[in-house]
């Protein structure tokens, strides 16, 4: 098993890592839309957000050495599930072709007040 961390994204802010890996996966705990200079929720609304929170974990995956392309799962936690639309549109847009496995809830608060969150698991080829 070995930690992954970037500093291109937000660190931790309770008793977890930005990512585990364990063989060839990869589990990256649940990226909120933290700037990982200041760890301030970024300004604006669902679409700033989820653009940050999909940053966050493309900066960790690249950390561990893969790619985009190499996520296998992702799952979306939202406060307002009319916010859907907006969310899938950005995410469609960040993973193009490549359609990994989805869940989507809505959840009734994030931490910091986020308006999403989002975690993936991801296949590292060469570990």
């Amino acid at each position: 098993m070995k930690i992954i961390n970037s500093k291109d994204a937000p660190a931790a802010i309770g008793p977890y890592s930005q990512a585990v890996q364990t063989g060839n996966l990869l589990f990256i705990s649940g990226q909120l839309p933290m700037d990982p200079k200041t760890l301030a929720i970024v300004s604006g609304g669902i679409k700033e957000q989820t653009v940050q929170s999909l940053a966050n974990i493309k900066a960790i995956i690249e950390a561990a050495g893969s790619a985009v392309s190499d996520v296998v799962r992702c799952g979306i936690f939202l406060t307002d599930l009319k916010d859907f639309a907006v969310v899938n549109e950005i995410y469609g847009n960040f993973f193009g072709d490549h359609k990994p496995a989805r869940a989507c809830v809505e959840v009734s608060k994030l931490p910091k007040d986020a308006l999403v969150e989002i975690e993936a698991v991801v296949y590292v080829k060469n570990a």
